[in-house]
């Protein structure tokens, strides 16, 4: 019996050593990892039609399909441009001086079939699991000229804005040779986007929605939302797509996969206390609007900072993204432009508290590597003034760009709706469907 034991376990020890061998040669998945960064690539698609809810929810009803379609036409169109052209243009080498990227054996990602990550995970995770962030940055533009769009024109605008405004930022902040990327001992700090999708959609949302001009009646009218229920279910959705968001950025299933997925739970949860708070104190009550917005305010900011924080950096950044956002909503009302869904007032401002703040909260490992890289020459400041400079760029890039493609777009196709079709509503006019059961005709 003990020579069995003896012998059953000297052919574990080789088992196991055989495996270590196996594991460290090069082109070798890692099981583990790639379950992992498969199932955070289904979380964030997940938040695609989470974000549909989201938002149809909060526009009238001869709207909430027309709306939930500018989500869902994301995941088409991005859908197959990404893997066309995107991935190419988003971590290929440099080219164009450094704009953006460009791998010919990226094209229809027939150059990676057989490729193996470092990490241990297919290449073709990693382009789908990118794709996703590709396909949610447009989708929350959508936000900011909600219910008076043309369909056509969204498709065009979106496609064009993929290609000339995301990739070259996801190339700089996240392409190994990307100047933002190498800018300072640890590159711009941007974790999991809150520089390549909130703040860039976020400003072209306000861009696009000053271009287009306010709906019709606004601000005379009062626009209620059609269905905060689906609203609730719609943020409850992206809390939880947020976690594939944030962890899944780690591109591994290890201790920092840890570290993301804990501050992303406990800055959604402070957004939306904070959010309560100053509901409380101004209004004497809570609403449920204000606590799917403090969410969401807690979750945008949080992302950049996911890799570098710790639980109380992420519960001070949750309170300052919902003052802020909470603030930018007020002075939006006062200016009186028209962002419908409050698009560049949570992801944009949302986005900057985050890329900026973080650099106050960021752990003493991280530093003190950045310290060691730099000789010493490194601090906060010296970080800071590197997430000024990203966000910035980043900023009037986005608004720039923008602005040219909606021009582009509203003289060829069309993008502002016609008085007829914007009154008669998106469901009726561009989809010839109705939201909420079917109405007869005869």
């Amino acid at each position: 019996m003990g020579k069995k034991l003896i012998g059953t376990g000297f052919l574990l020890l080789l088992t196991m050593t055989a495996a270590d061998t196996v594991w460290a040669s090069d082109g070798v998945t890692d099981s583990g990892t790639t379950a992992w960064m498969l199932t955070a690539t289904t979380l964030v698609l997940l938040m695609v039609p989470g974000l549909a809810m989201f938002y149809g929810g909060l526009v009238r009803t001869k709207n909430v399909l027309g709306t939930m379609m500018h989500s869902f036409a994301a995941m088409v169109i991005i859908g197959v441009l990404w893997p066309a052209v995107g991935y190419a243009l988003s971590f290929g080498p440099n080219v164009l001086g450094g704009l953006v990227g460009w791998n010919p054996d990226y094209v229809l990602l027939r150059g990676i079939d057989d490729s193996i990550l470092d990490s241990g995970i297919p290449e073709y995770v990693f382009a789908m699991f990118q794709g996703k962030f590709a396909i949610i940055a447009p989708a929350l533009i959508a936000g900011a000229f909600a219910e008076r769009v043309s369909f056509r024109g969204y498709v065009l605008f979106i496609a064009l804005w993929s290609v000339a405004v995301y990739s070259p930022i996801c190339h700089w902040v996240w392409a190994e040779d990307g100047f933002l990327f190498n800018m300072g001992p640890g590159g711009a700090i941007d974790f999991a986007g809150g520089t390549v999708v909130h703040i860039s959609s976020g400003v072209s949302a306000l861009v696009a929605a000053l271009f287009l001009g306010a709906r019709r009646g606004y601000p005379k009218n009062v626009m209620h939302p059609n269905n905060l229920v689906m609203t609730l279910i719609g943020a409850g959705l992206l809390w939880v797509g947020w976690f594939g968001f944030n962890a899944g950025s780690a591109v591994a299933s290890d201790l920092d996969t840890g570290r993301a997925l804990t501050v992303t739970q406990i800055a959604a949860a402070a957004g939306a206390f904070a959010w309560i708070m100053i509901e409380a104190v101004l209004y004497k009550k809570a609403t449920s609007l204000g606590v799917v917005s403090g969410i969401l305010a807690g979750l945008v900011a949080i992302t950049p900072a996911a890799g570098v924080v710790q639980p109380g950096g992420a519960i001070v950044i949750g309170f300052l993204a919902s003052t802020f956002c909470f603030l930018a909503i007020q002075v939006k009302n006062r200016a009186g432009y028209d962002d419908s869904l409050d698009a560049f007032g949570i992801h944009g401002i949302g986005g900057i508290v985050g890329a900026l703040t973080l650099t106050f909260f960021i752990r003493d490992s991280w530093m003190a590597e950045a310290v060691a890289a730099a000789d010493g020459n490194w601090g906060v400041w010296q970080q800071l003034g590197v997430q000024v400079v990203a966000v910035l760029i980043t900023i009037v890039f986005a608004a720039v760009v923008t602005l040219v493609l909606l021009f582009i777009v509203e003289k060829t196709v069309g993008f502002r709706l016609k008085e007829t079709d914007e009154m008669s509503g998106l469901d009726q006019s561009l989809h010839g469907e109705h939201g909420y059961g079917l109405i007869n005709l005869n």
